[in-house]
């Protein structure tokens, strides 16, 4: 099983766990910023699912029928997740404002203190190990999961401190109030994971510091070809797709064009793993005649 496909199933299992317990506890609690955090692990266990399930796509070869791979699978899966969070926090405001017009008091405030402590723990662990993860393999699905359980992390720590703040005052109001801020964090990881995970579909260049690394790696060979021209980058989940026309000497060989070519693609890869790399061999025209570029081997 592919290490994506297997972290996001850590996902899974956590979060079904979490849910289960915070529902059932913020049920007996009577208790709106705990049933708040059971409905962000909610949100939180569906996109793991959909993390799980787009992976093991997205892992899959370039096929007859997708012949680009199958990365931006990842991109609209997260874009997917972004959607329900917003909807899930809308949700949460609504039930904060129902019980600040008056509802019945919480209670067993202790018990709801741990469940928080418990989740905090369990998604701090795995939420460093799945962005560690999402880095290293350059995954945009793990990395919003991630993103996921470490604000789920912060809004239990939130919880946890509303309900000791009940328990130390007895003002009922810190529930639903700490329960609208849960909700206002979880709008803001919901924004900023749209951006990332939107832009990619509309297969925008990649960023300016990556493209300046091709350019680089290009340059580094300006000995062996005349110019380069019509760089074209786009990500589509964890693949980079790059090509560009290389300038070539004319009166060199076929063999000779190809071998600088195959040098620069591999370098390429060899920076950004898992990259397609086409490269169009051009030969230059007349006023290259006084042309100085060596035909060394790579």
């Amino acid at each position: 099983m592919d290490i994506r496909v297997r972290t996001a199933s850590i996902s899974v299992i956590s979060n079904t766990l979490l849910v289960i317990l915070k529902f059932v506890v913020g049920i007996m609690m009577g208790s709106v910023s705990v049933m708040s955090e059971a409905i962000h692990s909610g949100l939180d266990l569906t996109a793991s699912l959909i993390d799980f399930f787009s992976l093991r796509q997205a892992v899959k070869p370039a096929d007859k029928r997708h012949a680009y791979g199958h990365g931006k699978i990842e991109n609209a899966a997260a874009f997917v997740e972004a959607i329900l969070i917003f909807i899930a926090a809308i949700w949460i405001i609504y039930e904060a404002y129902k019980k600040l017009t008056g509802a019945a008091p919480v209670e067993s405030i202790g018990l709801g203190v741990a469940v928080m402590g418990i989740s905090s723990v369990v998604n701090l662990l795995v939420s460093r190990h799945m962005y560690k993860v999402g880095k290293a393999t350059d995954s945009i699905a793990l990395q919003a999961d991630a993103t996921h359980l470490a604000t789920d992390v912060i809004t239990s720590v939130g919880v946890a401190i509303g309900l000791l703040l009940m328990m130390v005052t007895g003002i009922q109001l810190f529930d639903p109030i700490v329960a609208i801020l849960v909700a206002l964090m979880i709008i803001k990881a919901a924004y900023t994971l749209t951006v990332h995970a939107f832009t990619p579909l509309l297969d925008i260049s990649l960023p300016a510091e990556e493209e300046q690394e091709i350019v680089d790696i290009i340059n580094r060979h300006r000995g062996q070809f005349v110019d380069f021209h019509e760089l074209r980058t786009r990500k589509a989940g964890s693949e980079r797709h790059i090509d560009l026309h290389l300038v070539v000497p004319k009166g060199g060989s076929v063999k000779e064009a190809h071998a600088i070519s195959y040098h620069i693609k591999q370098r390429i890869i060899e920076r950004f793993p898992g990259s397609s790399v086409l490269i169009n061999i051009e030969p230059c025209g007349d006023e290259c005649e006084h042309c100085e570029s060596k035909k060394d081997k790579c």
